[in-house]
């Protein structure tokens, strides 16, 4: 039987009881339909999983006492990857936090680049940044990873690639002399430029190589910026993470 695993936004300790927060409620209760006894697993974003029970269930209310904790700091690649996206159109941006997260990546930040094809008002834009939040912390209570990773405010692509970072810079491009294969083994982090749609502009590209990062390319075809993303993770997990 697979344990469920639910996200608390509060520390945790061991041989505690603790009431569940609204949203998790609502998912105990209406999605997975558990009932007093029921075993799962919470976390906090402290590395650990928290072994706890159902103690009592309401139409408002769980309450779950906590057994004991277990380190999932083996969830964690040692590989450590700052995504840049631009935000792309409709669902592919949800799709490609959640299975980014899932792939190990770290942080992510939302970039708007010339020929990005989302324009929000900030009111809209905190919205989307608060649903990409919870759907990193779905993909983190699916996948077992216990620390969640961190998803920054959107930011213009031109302040993002100029600052300062001791990250292995790297941008795709379809021309690119390198592959993932070619290029050097990262003393630390990596920080990976995921362009748009349409892909960036030559000013833009310019700019990226002035700013120290290196081009590299996945193979002969072009891909779409969701699949370049994805793709470009799996290979750096398998080149230089914990990708078998």
């Amino acid at each position: 039987m697979r344990i469920p695993r639910i996200y608390h936004p509060y520390p945790l300790s061991e041989q505690s009881t603790i009431q569940l927060g609204e949203e998790a409620v609502g998912h105990i209760i209406r999605v997975l339909r558990l009932s007093m006894g029921h075993p799962i697993k919470l976390f906090c974003g402290d590395g650990y999983d928290y072994n706890a029970q159902i103690e009592s269930v309401s139409k408002r209310q769980v309450t779950a006492k906590i057994s004991q904790r277990e380190s999932r700091l083996d969830a964690e690649s040692p590989l450590s990857i700052h995504l840049g996206q631009v935000i792309s159109r409709g669902d592919k941006m949800e799709f490609t936090i959640q299975k980014s997260i899932e792939l190990g990546t770290t942080e992510i930040t939302p970039l708007i680049s010339q020929r990005c094809g989302v324009k929000l008002e900030p009111q809209r834009m905190a919205k989307k940044l608060n649903q990409w939040q919870k759907i990193a912390l779905g993909a983190c209570e699916q996948c077992g990873r216990a620390i969640v990773p961190t998803i920054h405010k959107t930011m213009s692509l031109e302040h993002w690639i100029i600052q300062q970072t001791d990250e292995l810079k790297l941008n795709l491009h379809p021309l690119a002399p390198y592959t993932i294969k070619s290029i050097p083994e990262p003393k630390c982090k990596i920080r990976l430029l995921i362009g748009p749609e349409g892909g960036l502009n030559e000013d833009e590209i310019a700019k990226c190589s002035q700013s120290g990062f290196t081009e590299i390319q996945l193979g002969p075809r072009v891909l779409r910026t969701e699949t370049a993303a994805l793709t470009a993770i799996s290979a750096l997990q398998c080149q230089f993470g914990d990708l078998a």
